[in-house]
């Protein structure tokens, strides 16, 4: 609000805008994204995934290039979101040499997928190969309809 407009030029109502205008500058900036927001959301970017879905189970397919089983964590948060972390790590360089290019990233990645109602959670296991980490998770199997009940007519 500018106290100008309604006729209010005194030194200290001048004070109390800069003070009201101050305020209004740290709420703008409380609302900008965390570090750790704008770090998650680069790791996520950064690693792409496939997923396919099949008759009885859902296929989640993430290339993991270089990386060891123990770099990777495969996990599931809050009943139904899977999440795959980890972090790859760069290489020691072995005296004498140096990087002139260095093209593949390093650092932590993370990917996060909400599974479908019908996702079985405590069928889940996780392959990595070549390179390729394939997660599997297993349908529950479709609930059985509902039979009419019948109820008897009395005569009366």
């Amino acid at each position: 609000m500018d106290f100008r407009i309604m006729g209010l030029e005194s030194p200290i109502v001048s004070a109390i805008q800069h003070m009201m205008d101050t305020t209004d500058d740290a709420d703008r900036t409380s609302s900008a994204p965390t570090r750790t927001y704008v770090r998650d959301a680069k790791a996520m970017a950064a690693t792409p995934a496939d997923v396919k879905e099949y008759p009885n189970s859902y296929v989640f397919i993430v290339d993991m290039p270089g990386l060891k089983s123990g770099d990777i964590k495969v996990q599931v948060e809050d009943d139904n979101v899977l999440l795959v972390s980890g972090e790859r790590k760069r290489e020691e360089e072995k005296e004498g040499a140096k990087y002139v290019r260095m093209e593949r990233r390093v650092g932590k990645f993370m990917r996060k997928f909400v599974l479908p109602e019908n996702a079985n959670t405590d069928a889940i296991s996780a392959v990595c190969q070549d390179g390729v980490l394939t997660v599997t998770v297993q349908k529950l199997p479709p609930p059985e309809p509902k039979k009419p009940k019948t109820i008897e007519v009395q005569i009366g």
